[in-house]
């Protein structure tokens, strides 16, 4: 669609690392709807960061992408990145703007003082991470407030989350999930260079931050008899101590392979025997959704937003107590008929409220609607 018209819109999306995805779930989601829009006939432009993609890649899958620097820490890297994306589009004829993570409400007005319409995708509630300290937290509670207040639509992924901006702010959100339904692999090459089985192996896919709990799960699988494997697969730029701890703690059954992306991922997510979700802060996690979407059994960390997620397709679990991350899996990991329940069980629930399809027509809807 054109500006004030019908037809099809030219949308730059911002906020992100870039596409292809190698990082976070933004960057999922990027490329993921992404791709969509572009075959729809939209014209797609995703804004990346240098370290992440390649500046001479140029397009990919459909869309145009545009690669520009940050400052490379962990307090300044994400806003400084956005406000260099958000001055270059403003000057490149964009119908409307998708604007990704709450940190970067500030810049909206850089947009829509050039005329372009801005969607807020705010995540979770980031601020409750623990690698923030008083300045990172206070700073995301006054993007809260001007996430609620600056976009022309604000969106949010669950409805936990939707309900804090209501409550909070007596902010109208669109809540508009991620999509779980992933491409089936196309090979095994990474299953057999990290040496595991198919349906024999327990998988954990996150960045290791602390609110992930990357180090609770290893050592809580210590705990864990026999002798499957287990995946931990992930890493984090700004988390080096966090990593470390992990790979201390981890024993001879637990593999460390470091991010894994595109068809390897894809591997090990379809033919895991268990995905084990363990994140605290945040919305819908893409990981969680796309497990359930390739019909693997989950057993998840009990917060109301992976509860909302989940539903009843999965073993919700605590890191203590009698519902233990050790004694769900000791109950769970052996018993071939329950394994087989909780895989159709997830695979049904995103086919109800996961497609990727759908959350490709509410966006649709989203964008047209404010151009």
């Amino acid at each position: 669609m054109g500006r004030g018209g019908g037809g099809l819109v030219k949308v730059a999306i911002i906020g992100t690392r870039g596409v292809p995805a190698n990082y976070g779930g933004f960057e999922t989601f990027a490329e993921e709807l992404g791709w969509r829009l572009a075959a729809r006939g939209h014209h797609v432009t995703v804004y990346g960061r240098r370290g992440f993609i390649d500046p001479g890649l140029g397009t990919y899958r459909g869309i145009d992408l545009v690669v520009l620097p940050s400052l490379r820490s962990k307090h300044l890297e994400t806003v400084s990145n956005t406000f260099v994306a958000a001055l270059h589009a403003s000057r490149r004829g964009f119908d409307v703007a998708l604007m990704c993570n709450a940190a970067n409400a500030p810049f909206v007005r850089i947009l829509q003082m050039a005329g372009v319409p801005v969607a807020l995708n705010v995540d979770g509630l980031e601020r409750k991470r623990r690698k923030w300290g008083v300045a990172g937290r206070t700073y995301y509670r006054i993007c809260e407030r001007l996430s609620a207040r600056l976009p022309d639509a604000l969106v949010t992924d669950a409805e936990v989350i939707r309900r804090y901006y209501r409550r909070a702010y007596g902010a109208t959100s669109h809540m508009i999930p991620y999509g779980g339904d992933l491409e089936p692999p196309t090979g095994t090459d990474v299953l057999e260079e990290m040496g595991l089985e198919r349906d024999q192996y327990l998988l954990y896919v996150s960045r290791f931050e602390p609110e992930n709990n990357p180090d609770r799960v290893v050592e809580a699988y210590r705990l864990v008899g026999g002798q499957r494997r287990l995946a931990m697969v992930g890493g984090a730029p700004y988390a080096a101590g966090l990593t470390r701890r992990v790979r201390d703690l981890a024993d001879d059954r637990v593999v460390l392979p470091g991010p894994v992306y595109g068809d390897g991922y894809r591997q090990l997510l379809f033919d895991c025997r268990v995905y084990i979700h363990a994140t605290e802060v945040g919305g819908t996690h893409p990981a969680l959704v796309e497990a359930m979407g390739a019909g693997r059994p989950i057993v998840y960390y009990d917060t109301p937003e992976n509860r909302e997620v989940a539903g009843d397709a999965g073993a919700p679990f605590r890191f203590e107590g009698e519902s233990s991350l050790e004694r769900v899996l000791a109950r769970v990991l052996e018993d071939e008929n329950e394994l087989a329940a909780m895989g159709q069980r997830s695979r049904k629930r995103v086919a109800a409220s996961y497609l990727w399809s759908d959350v490709a027509d509410a966006y649709e809807k989203l964008l047209e609607g404010l151009c």
